[in-house]
């Protein structure tokens, strides 16, 4: 074997060690910067609804706050949750946020059903921002699995009738009205018959004759056309109810974002509180106008019935408060979060008539002239 000197040796081993140094000087720094989180918006409302159209602006509004740090991908229509696979849809992962509501999947978050109950909220505006109030307020256990950006609530139901007026409480009795579940219950003990025909089936219903109206908000005149088979509509906001909608992420997700990106999310979200009772009380007045360019009759319940009707439908809270004891729950609880939004109704609509923001039902103070 050949022997190598130790001269020659440090010969060939030095200049390799000063070009090992002069190629890491050169070679740039790498860093560990931390890659876009990429998350999955799901909601069932269709695309072209301003309520969607709201919720692809929050999505971009994240990516602008976070500097692109966020991109949020936003699947409307359905196309990647069914509004009844929405909850479950978020905790399994196929998305990371979901938009739909309380009432799609009843029985399953009760406490926040309560909101649902033919209260006498006068507008969207009030309800999105007591459902909200409602929430940190209570924190029901029955979203521990979430974490909530934020709530909002549809305009309150009324009645909307293809060919018979309603005026009274007894005109109602050889009525057949489109309305599922809790609206259904409000409906028949006004004297009624309620049907449950879904959403998408309510105007060829209409116009069969196979209802004679439907319990919805007025923004349906419009989003949903019943104002093409449609005469009347009484506002019945004093005892129609509400839907409550919620936007919720994946809590793993939420667990695993970086405290700047929690910040982002948490700020964005509170102003989309505010901006969903806007535009959620904007589509009710595009009902309206809809509505009066198809000849639309509105009509006001008299002080006399509106005390009939309330008096009617107080069964259906009571009924759905023993419920909710036989599940378990106190009734100095319940008592507690029905005084509670009560009060809430009353503050935020003097907030509203403060505000100047009017609305399409609800008392004189906020009502549209």
């Amino acid at each position: 074997m050949k022997k190598v000197s130790l001269n020659r040796l440090s010969g060939i081993v030095v200049p390799l060690i000063f070009m090992s140094g002069i190629f890491a000087v050169m070679m740039p720094i790498v860093s560990e910067a931390k890659p876009t989180t990429v998350l999955r918006f799901a909601s069932y409302f269709p695309t072209a609804a301003p309520q969607s159209k709201l919720l692809e602006k929050f999505c971009s509004d994240m990516s602008k706050a976070s500097n692109g740090k966020i991109k949020i991908e936003f699947f409307g229509g359905g196309s990647l949750l069914k509004a009844t696979k929405v909850a479950d849809g978020v905790l399994q992962g196929i998305a990371d946020i979901g938009f739909s509501h309380v009432e799609y999947t009843r029985g399953r978050f009760p406490i926040t059903e309560m909101l649902d109950l033919p209260l006498g909220f006068p507008s969207a505006w009030v309800g999105t921002h007591v459902a909200n109030n409602f929430y940190k307020k209570f924190k029901p256990k029955e979203w521990n699995k979430f974490h909530i950006l934020w709530f909002n609530t549809c305009p309150p139901n009324v009645i909307i009738l293809a060919k018979k007026p309603v005026y009274k409480m007894s005109d109602l009795k050889s009525l057949t009205i489109r309305g599922p579940g809790r609206v259904g219950d409000v409906l028949e003990r006004l004297g009624a018959t309620p049907k449950p025909v879904p959403m998408n089936e309510i105007y060829e219903a209409m116009a069969r004759g196979v209802v004679d109206g439907s319990m919805t908000p007025i923004e349906t005149l419009r989003s949903f056309r019943l104002a093409e088979v449609s005469k009347y509509v009484t506002k019945s906001w004093q005892i129609g109810n509400i839907y409550t909608f919620y936007v919720v992420m994946n809590k793993k997700v939420w667990n695993k974002l970086s405290p700047s990106e929690k910040e982002v999310f948490n700020r964005v979200s509170k102003e989309y509180e505010e901006k969903s009772a806007q535009i959620w009380n904007k589509v009710d007045l595009g009902g309206l106008k809809f509505g009066e360019k198809h000849g639309v009759k509105f009509i006001d319940l008299s002080s006399n019935e509106v005390s009939r009707w309330k008096k009617a439908v107080e069964p259906v809270k009571g009924a759905y408060l023993k419920e909710l004891m036989a599940k378990g729950y106190s009734k100095g609880s319940l008592s507690e979060m029905l005084r509670y939004v009560k009060k809430q109704i009353k503050y935020w609509t003097k907030k509203q008539a403060e505000a100047g923001i009017k609305s399409v039902t609800g008392p004189k103070e906020i009502r549209i002239k």
